[in-house]
């Protein structure tokens, strides 16, 4: 068996990337220069999707830095014209290719790899014609990239006899073997074709030819081209990583590359092909662990092409459409669906936001992902040319004029479009894709290779499964032996059971991590979930379920490189898969799929534990093998059973009593099912036979959301949770459980359970941006907290993973410890009657797991502000610190200072320190107007920042409160206690988050920070719903919605699926507000480091780090529990990854998630904090008593409902925040006196101050601020945190250095940012506009008509921005009575009228981009074709994707098609249109649209108001 690796951790967690891409062609004219040239503009029109190691290029200009391109590049066919000059090439070139080489500068190094590659070339028979070096020039080069700027040369090769297929395989056997012996260091081969040749680099894309000569050379005659512009991540320049590769560009990013490389990797074992025969073994395997996600992507399908695919049927395999719900009938559609439903079953779709223009010689074209979440506008002209790209007005007008135009469209999701290069035919996405079906019988083989399983009936009332009669008879011992708590019974089963839906909870997981809790913990509690967040955008699985497929296929897979289902074997001669509706299988459907006809082996997962800890490992050693054994011998199914195997005899005696059958033995523990199912996926793979067999796993330890998901991300193709299903019968055969049920019988109960399983992996998959299971399977989604590497090596692989501690003797022995709870007499205990109370979800002093937010820490707390206590907050500081069990990361953490103590007098004072506070984006709406406002307030006086959070905010607060009497009351604000004049209730901070509620320009230049919220730290991943109940009319009106009707705020922000689109918005907001700074809010995972850095480059100015603690106002449990990471990690990892790549110095960093005292704060600024974030504790100290009902309108004090009665009840005053902050400013100051340090500046980023902490029960070096104050004398600790058995091994490395940094590079950071202007979008043409003296006196009289005319282009973004700002300032949403009317000419780039307001009316005479009218407010846009254009106005694009996002006011009107999601989020605009694609009116919620002409699917999806009118010509 051939062996491969698994997809490595680091490139789970490292460089992700995002561009600008398109192609031009014309088959009806000879090749020429002119083609190039519009190709290469086209390449530059593009700059701004496209990043430097510095940032963004408008900012580099302004400030400085780095301009090596993030790479640009073009395919084009090969110029022989251009070579002959220089190379002896035959007459006959059809037996010639051309190589393209990026070698090492080391002359022995560079002639060694030459002759590598010669010697494979020799050995195909293949004739060297020459070489060419490249001629280039290097001082167009940035720093980083001229450091490792490769040489580049070209060689010439001919075969004898070999043509077409045969000679491009000779090619790519030659090429494959010599990668397989040199790292890309020593050679690159950007192209090897006898059709198409690669020109790219780490490069701006006004570089390229400038840097490559022969691009500017007129012998360089083509007739198409394919162009990239690339936006990474970090910015260590990586030539190779730069695009177009050998077939595609793609603009996107692959959510499923680390299951996909995987997949790949196990099925190359069965890979034969008659193209290759005995030889392909030394083309395998085909992707490489150092590409990036689209190099892999590129190399499968070129291994597919080899394998006699056409490029369009490869892409349709790889990339396939959702088609399951498309609702069409045709027959030419049904054999196209018999393509996707063959195909679905072999291979999983590669998932995520993908353009894909490809290329191979034969076909040019493009495809996009089955959500459409990238844009691709393409052009026909009269004269034969065809340009596909991300963005429209991308010709030069005088090469293009608008007569010359014969349509213009985009493409929808999962569509395609591909031109022959050789008859030159445009061949739209029907009839490509029912060509490529056309090729083999699809249908007929569905027929014979693909069955449905039947559905037969869950259990119910007195069913006769002997099996489960056992299981239900020892229900609560085998509960105590898998880990079941009451908790999860009965808020987690029983409670999915009777609703069908996952339990929602709120505010945020308190307790400790897993590995540091005092309790045994099920395997899956050490894995949380990864989540989109910038780099690719989560999915709304409600309500875009029609992209989303849950369903199953079962069997063995085989060669699926072979041409016809008869390959699909070697051994066994059944080639049937088995088709299942979901992944979760009930006891009947298990035993249904043991009678189907596959050869099923089912295996115990049970052991003895008498020989002690060790017997796991080994144990797991046999079982893997047992499984490999089985699937040599013909297995298709292994099955995975922690079934006793005492109640399996019941099954083979027949006339066996299931009374009589003992339920469990004692001394035999079961492996727990996570590890069983990943160590026998990651063995399979390594013995090549993974893809031979799927694999069922039959447990009791899996009932929630997380665990399935767990299960399936490690390689499960299905589970039964034969223990959970069990107990819902019991559950049910209970006078409360039936009486819960209302009404409905236990089979209904058991497929509620399964509809909220098969509904919260749906949820859970979409964080991920995952729309289908078979991509999620195996995928390895997860992050790692706690587990040895040894662990992770045998059943995890690839999964990044951090504080490695427990081994597989750890593993067993918290199993055991769940074992004796369920044999209590191995410990001579006496045998319980309930489960235990374990405290996973809610607080109850002296029982269960202990929560840092409890009712004994909010009475402390409440104490110390109300009375404004210096001692009681000490008794505060003394519960959360030194009286509490370790919790959080930072607990294993102590203080080593390099310096003496000095006076307290000498430190920085406390209002220095609170002006670095910030508190959490909490919504007006989530919490009631009073518990808003008095944090605003608080903040406000000691100078930190409050969050508006995504609700809105009454304008009313954007004024300071003037009208106090002398009791602290204000007619103005007549709710609250405690006012003083001067006050201000404004938020410094304006939240934007996905849902854009009451996004307005006034809201925005109101703000001194405004606030992109990717994430958050309870949810990561998803979107929000504010319940209908607290939607009253004051919040309504916020919100621009309709009262007692629930909001929704979508998982992604529908302007963000890439990181150029971040850039986008964050160039929108320094358009409107220059002034403001706009920072980015992420929650910590694996890889937020790779993530900050792509920020810091997308011009942000600040990044918010949240840790997973996070609070919230509702959210699923699962979510609450088992997303995101700590800050502590979170926090370290981008510090070191912008540090690294010389972005630190561009951003300010800011941490949050848990914050309660000095402590914590001096602990984050060490690990390079600068500013610091309270949600929850903030919350609490104006008078929350942590009640967790936030979710149910039921706050008992009134800080988080919407009922007055409740909010009468409201205690709090402004001044109880600002003594909380004040209080742990003095803390702050107390620590850094005691470490003999004047400031945070210089302390922050200092790692080597913190070290391991040692055993004592109290932190060294954190005096009492009480004692340091001479206010109280000294108390001893409440009895200090437990150091834990499980904790002792935490590998705590990366949160602390031995040595300090380089002190002179620390300083050019620290506070670089937070002491300057907001960064800045360079020269726009508002500027321009505003400076125009007739404009500047319309706006300072308020009176009058002013029009103007001017040109416009693409790269002329958020035009209108910086007006209506400009405009808000002065006169507010509504207060502009002048009139300015703009008319443009030519293709207005992205967010055309974003922000617009009342007295400003814009026209454009050509076409728009995405995001027009993005946040209108008034005035008014029209969008209408030249004059000139001869196409059907009607019939063509022109806007693109997200139009009037988060709209509230305004008319637009567009003389053409607009993209999809056009209206989304829509809260009071009025539009008329000629025709949308999918998703129209989505989440809308006020507001008109009409549209006169053909739309796409999913009309008003999660729409909650406003009205959509609908006229269809094609009545479709």
């Amino acid at each position: 068996a051939r062996r491969y690796d698994v997809y490595p951790a680091e490139n789970v967690v490292g460089e992700k990337d995002a561009c600008g891409v398109g192609m031009i062609a014309n088959m009806e004219k000879a090749p020429n220069h002119d083609l190039l040239q519009a190709a290469l503009r086209a390449l530059s029109c593009m700059e701004h999707r496209g990043a430097c190691s510095g940032g963004m290029d408008s900012n580099i200009q302004l400030c400085g830095g780095d301009d090596s391109g993030d790479g640009a590049g073009v395919m084009t066919q090969i110029p022989w014209k251009l070579f002959a000059s220089e190379v002896h090439i035959p007459e006959d070139r059809s037996g010639c290719a051309v190589g393209m080489l990026f070698l090492s500068k080391d002359p022995e190094e560079r002639i060694a790899a030459k002759k590598r590659l010669e010697e494979a070339l020799v050995h195909e028979r293949f004739e060297i014609l020459g070489y060419r070096i490249v001629p280039v020039n290097p001082s167009v080069l940035g720093e980083r990239s001229a450091q490792t700027e490769p040489w580049t040369e070209q060689i010439f090769v001919r075969h004898p006899t070999a043509r077409g297929q045969k000679l491009e395989s000779l090619l790519y056997i030659a090429r494959k073997q010599t990668e397989a012996k040199l790292s890309y260091d020593s050679m690159y081969i950007a192209s090897f074709s006898t059709k198409t040749i690669v020109y790219k680099g780490m490069l701006k894309s006004v570089h390229l030819a400038e840097y490559y000569k022969d691009l500017q050379d007129p012998r360089y005659t083509v007739q198409y081209a394919l162009w990239h512009r690339r936006f990474s991540t970090n910015t260590m320049p990586r030539w190779p990583l730069a695009q177009p590769f050998r077939t595609i560009g793609h603009n996107g990013e692959i959510n499923t590359i680390q299951g996909n490389y995987n997949w790949t990797h196990a099925r190359s074992s069965a890979f034969e092909h008659p193209n290759f025969g005995y030889r392909m073994e030394e083309v395998l395997p085909p992707c490489r662990a150092e590409n990036s996600d689209s190099g892999n992507l590129d190399c499968y399908v070129e291994l597919m092409l080899r394998c006699n695919r056409e490029i369009p049927e490869a892409l349709m395999i790889m990339v396939p459409e959702a088609y399951q719900d498309d609702g069409s009938s045709d027959a030419a559609e049904d054999a196209v669906k018999n393509f996707y439903e063959y195909w679905g079953a072999l291979q999983e779709p590669w998932d995520g936001p993908a353009l894909l223009a490809f290329c191979d010689g034969e076909y040019m074209g493009a495809a996009l992902d089955r959500n459409g979440l990238r844009p691709a506008r393409y052009f026909q002209l009269k004269d034969g040319t065809t340009v596909v790209s991300s963005e429209a007005g991308i010709l030069e007008p005088e090469s293009a004029p608008a007569e010359l135009f014969r349509s213009k469209g985009r493409l929808g999701p999962g569509k395609m479009i591909a031109i022959d290069l050789h008859s030159g035919e445009l061949i739209e996405n029907d009839a490509i894709k029912q060509k490529m079906a056309a090729k083999k019988p699809y249908a007929d083989w569905n027929r014979v290779f693909r069955e449905n399983l039947p559905t037969p009936d869950f259990l119910g009332v007195g069913h006769d499964d002997p099996v489960a009669e056992v299981v239900e008879e020892s229900l609560i011992t085998l509960q105590f032996d898998l880990g079941y708590t009451i908790e999860d019974t009965e808020m987690v089963v029983e409670a999915m059971a009777q609703t069908g839906k996952e339990p929602t909870f709120c505010m945020g997981n308190d307790k400790p991590l897993a590995i540091l809790s005092e309790r045994p913990h099920v395997l899956y509690d050490y894995f949380t979930q990864r989540f989109a967040q910038v780099t690719n955008p989560a999915i709304d699985p409600y309500r875009e379920a029609l992209v989303m497929s849950v369903e199953v296929y079962l069997g063995r897979q085989g060669n699926i490189m072979a041409e016809r289902p008869t390959y699909f074997q070697n051994l066994a001669t059944n080639n049937r898969l088995l088709r299942v509706d979901s992944p979760m299988l009930h006891e009947r459907e298990l035993n249904a799929i043991k009678s189907s006809g596959l050869l099923t082996v089912e295996l115990s997962t049970r052991y003895a534990h008498s020989d002690g800890p060790g017997t796991l490992e080994k144990r797991l050693s046999d079982l893997c093998y047992e499984a490999s054994n089985a699937v040599r011998n013909g297995a298709e199914l292994i099955i995975l059973s922690d079934i006793p195997q005492t109640a399996q005899e019941c099954l083979i005696a027949e006339d066996a009593d299931p009374a009589s059958c003992l339920g469990l033995e004692r001394d035999q523990l079961a492996i727990p099912a996570l590890l069983a199912v990943g160590a026998v996926h990651h063995y399979l793979i390594k013995q090549g036979l993974r893809t031979q067999a799927s694999l069922i796993v039959n447990t009791g330890q899996c009932w929630s959301t997380h665990h399935f998901a767990c299960l399936i991300g490690y390689g499960a193709s299905a589970v039964c949770p034969y223990l959970a299903l069990a107990h819902i019968r019991k559950w049910y055969s209970t006078d409360k459980g039936k009486a819960k049920a209302d009404g409905q019988t236990v089979e209904q109960c058991q497929d509620n359970f399964r509809n909220a399983i098969i509904g919260g992996l749906k949820k859970i998959m979409s964080k991920m941006g995952i729309s289908a299971l078979e991509s999620y399977r195996g995928a390895q989604i997860f992050q790692c907290i706690g587990l040895h590497d040894d662990v992770i090596d045998v059943a995890f692989k690839g999964t990044p993973s951090t504080m490695g501690a427990l081994t597989f003797g750890d593993v067993a022995n918290e199993s055991m410890l769940m074992h004796r709870k369920a044999f209590p007499e191995l410990d001579q205990g006496e045998a319980a009657v309930k489960l235990d109370f374990a405290g996973w979800y809610k607080y109850m002093k002296s029982k269960g797991e202990f929560h840092m937010n409890n009712p004994d820490m909010a009475r402390a707390l409440h104490k110390a502000v109300r009375e404004n206590s210096p001692m009681s907050y000490e008794e505060y500081r003394r519960q959360i610190m030194d009286g509490r069990p370790v919790t959080t990361i930072r607990d294993l953490l102590d203080f080593v200072s390099d310096r003496q103590p000095i006076p307290i007098a000498e430190v920085e004072d406390a209002l220095s320190i609170t002006s670095r506070f910030v508190t959490g984006g909490m919504s007006l709406g989530a919490l009631s107007r009073e518990s808003h406002e008095v944090i605003a307030l608080g903040m406000n006086r000691v100078g930190g920042m409050s969050n508006s959070g995504e609700g809105g905010e009454d304008r009313l607060r954007f004024t300071p409160v003037m009208d106090v009497d002398e009791e602290g009351h204000s007619p103005s604000f007549p709710h609250l206690q405690g006012l003083q004049n001067g006050d201000s209730a404004a938020s410094a901070t304006k939240q934007l988050a996905s849902g854009r509620f009451g996004v307005t320009p006034e809201y925005l230049t109101s703000a001194k920070q405004l606030e992109i919220k990717i994430a958050q730290g309870a949810k990561p991943g998803e979107g929000g719903q504010l319940p209908g109940a607290k939607v009253d009319k004051y919040i309504a009106s916020l919100r621009n919605s309709v009262p007692g009707v629930e909001l929704i705020s979508p998982p992604p922000h529908h302007d963000i699926y890439s990181i150029e689109d971040l850039a986008q918005l964050i160039y929108d907001l320094h358009q409107i507000c220059p002034e403001a700074k706009v920072s980015v809010k992420l929650v910590a995972s694996a890889g937020i480091g790779t993530i900050a850095a792509g920020v810091a480059k997308a011009n942000a100015d600040v990044i918010q780090i949240s840790g997973h603690d996070g609070g919230t106002g509702a959210s699923p449990l699962s979510s609450i529990m088992h997303a995101g990471a700590p800050w502590e990690q979170g926090l370290a990892e981008a510090q070191e990854v912008l540090v690294s790549n010389g972005l630190r110095k561009r951003v300010t960093l800011r941490v949050d998630g848990g914050i309660k005292s000095g402590w914590d704060i001096v602990v984050a600024a060490m690990m390079g904090g600068e500013e610091f974030g309270f949600g929850s504790i903030a919350m609490i100290a104006e008078g929350c008593i942590m009640a967790r009902v936030c979710h149910m309108n039921s706050c008992p004090v009134g800080v988080a409902t919407q009922r007055e009665k409740l909010r009468k009840k409201f205690p709090g005053t402004p001044e109880h925040v600002a003594n909380f902050m004040l209080f742990v400013a003095e803390e702050v100051r107390t620590i850094l006196a005691a470490l003999g340090y004047r400031s945070l500046d210089e302390i922050i980023g200092r790692t080597d101050l913190l070290g391991p902490r040692g055993n004592s029960d109290v932190r060294t070096n954190v005096p009492q601020p009480a004692v340091a104050s001479g206010m109280g004398t000294k108390r001893e600790p409440l009895g200090g945190p437990k150091r834990l058995s499980k904790a002792a091994s935490v590998d705590l490395s990366v949160f602390f250095s031995d040595s300090p940094p380089d002190e002179e590079d620390r300083t050019s950071w620290v506070g670089a940012t937070r002491n300057s202007p907001a960064h800045a979008n360079g020269p726009v043409l508002d500027d321009d506009i505003l400076g125009q003296p007739e404009i500047r006196q319309l706006l300072e009289q308020n009176s009058g008509s002013v029009q103007k005319e001017l040109d416009i282009c693409n790269t002329d973004r958020s035009v209108g921005g910086r007006i209506a700002g400009a405009i808000a300032r002065k006169h507010g949403n509504y207060g502009f009575h002048g009139e300015l009317n703009l008319t443009f000419s030519g293709s207005a780039g992205q967010s055309f009228g974003v922000w617009n307001i009342q007295g400003v009316n814009l026209r454009v005479i050509g076409e728009c981009n995405d995001y027009v009218a993005k946040g209108m407010c008034g005035g008014t846009i029209v969008v209408s074709p030249h004059s000139d254009s001869t196409f059907k106005a009607e019939d063509n694009v022109i806007a693109g994707n997200t139009c009037l996002y988060g709209a509230t006011g305004g008319e637009v009107f567009l003389n053409g098609r607009a993209g999809e999601r056009f209206g989304v989020r829509n809260a009071g605009c009025h539009a008329i249109i000629e025709g949308a694609g999918d998703h129209l009116g989505e989440y809308m919620t006020n507001g008109i649209v009409v549209s006169l002409g053909r739309i796409g699917r999913n009309v008003g999806a999660g729409m909650s108001g406003g009205l959509i009118y609908v006229y269809d010509p094609e009545d479709q």
